[in-house]
């Protein structure tokens, strides 16, 4: 009977390559039924892959503010252009809403103008 060494899992096990490395134990990614599962999640969640080009200097950013609040990268950036178009939207509504009120009161003035016009010229 051939003696197996057991590794503990620790990190220096995984990061030296101890754990983990060997081939035999690995299995290949990209399988169909993953990529179903995948596909499923993404439905799911109402998420949609996309590419997009940003400046290094974001991503880090980005990353090292994943760190500080615990939270993966992508997942903060979701996150803030989620708010941003969020607070965008409520702007373009308010902004809407200023210029209809805005318009009303236009309309209310003028015709206040009118009739104030049509009264004195029937009292003239």
């Amino acid at each position: 009977m051939t003696k197996v060494e057991k590794i503990n899992g620790t990190d220096e096990a995984w990061e030296s390559g101890a754990l983990g490395a060997d081939e035999a134990h690995a299995k290949p990614v990209g399988t169909e039924k993953q990529k179903v599962t995948e596909a499923a999640i993404d439905a799911a969640l109402g998420l949609k892959m996309i590419s997009i080009r940003l400046e290094n200097s974001l991503i880090d950013d980005f990353k090292a503010l994943g760190e500080i609040y615990n939270i993966g990268y992508q997942t903060l950036m979701r996150q803030a252009l989620k708010r941003f178009a969020e607070c965008e939207m409520k702007k373009v509504v308010r902004d809407a809403a200023a210029d209809a009120r805005a318009k009303a009161e236009e309309e209310a003035k003028l015709r206040v103008e009118q009739a104030a016009a049509a009264v004195s010229k029937k009292a003239a």
